[in-house]
């Protein structure tokens, strides 16, 4: 759950992070991880075109002592992502640390699944990190620095019954890291996946109890993962002396998922 900053830090000269699904339960908690790593933190949002729910989001954070910046944008479509780098650009400075951590489901099985859903889930949790990363990479090659951090899932990994459109779009995520890792490894530029297991946020609080502990019961630790934990793992990656880390798909799933 979210913590009150009880050192509230001026963040004129941080590096400028940009969050996409900022204000998601995940995305809060990278956004406030990294605020107070010294960052200057925009949390990307889309929430159907719903602003007043973004900056009631955001006057929340401030009042936690976070001055978190919030931006519109449609992370599934390439121009949305051009003006939403544009305006962060020049309102707050060239981004020097991208977290790719917009996603949805919609799952079905695979002999159920519509068009739409396939879809939908590639667009919004795959395409969005093309649309994003390939808006910033420039400035990130040309500062010669740069941090890239997508959050995947461990069912990009192992897969997951139900979800053929959400694991192949999160092991997706990983492929593109890889890869792009290669290109800018000699450019300064990190580029990392975290693929979080079961994470205790309200989506999984309104999962039936006895469902809740069969899940349970396949985490050897014997918990739910929390999403400051997940937060952490990105402030950490995104530090300039993490600079040795690339390429890598890091998991924070409690064990059950060892690749």
């Amino acid at each position: 759950m979210s913590q009150e900053n009880s050192n509230p830090k001026t963040h004129t000269d941080g590096i400028v992070a940009l969050v996409t699904g900022g204000t998601g339960a995940i995305g809060t908690m990278i956004s406030q991880s990294l605020y107070n790593s010294g960052f200057r933190v925009v949390a990307a949002y889309n929430k159907g075109g719903n602003h007043d729910s973004a900056l009631a989001w955001q006057e929340q954070q401030r009042a936690l002592g976070f001055e978190i910046q919030v931006a519109y944008s449609d992370v599934t479509d390439y121009d949305s992502c051009g003006v939403l780098v544009q305006s962060v650009h020049e309102m707050y400075g060239k981004i020097g640390v991208l977290v790719n951590n917009a996603g949805i489901t919609s799952d079905s099985t695979l002999k159920k699944m519509t068009s739409k859903q396939w879809s939908n889930v590639l667009e919004t949790n795959l395409n969005s990190v093309f649309n994003v990363t390939q808006q910033v990479i420039n400035d990130m090659l040309e500062n010669k620095y740069g941090r890239i951090i997508n959050i995947s899932s461990i069912n990009g990994q192992k897969g997951q019954f139900g979800q053929c459109n959400y694991a192949a779009a999160k092991a997706g995520m990983h492929g593109f890291t890889k890869s792009l890792a290669q290109e800018t490894a000699r450019k300064g530029i990190t580029v990392n996946t975290v693929s979080p297991g079961y994470i205790n946020t309200s989506m999984m609080q309104d999962v039936p109890e006895k469902v809740l502990e069969q899940i349970i019961s396949q985490i050897p630790v014997g918990r739910l993962g929390e999403a400051d934990e997940i937060a952490r793992l990105v402030a950490f990656l995104a530090r300039e002396d993490s600079g040795f880390i690339t390429g890598a798909d890091i998991s924070i799933n409690g064990g059950q998922h060892m690749s």
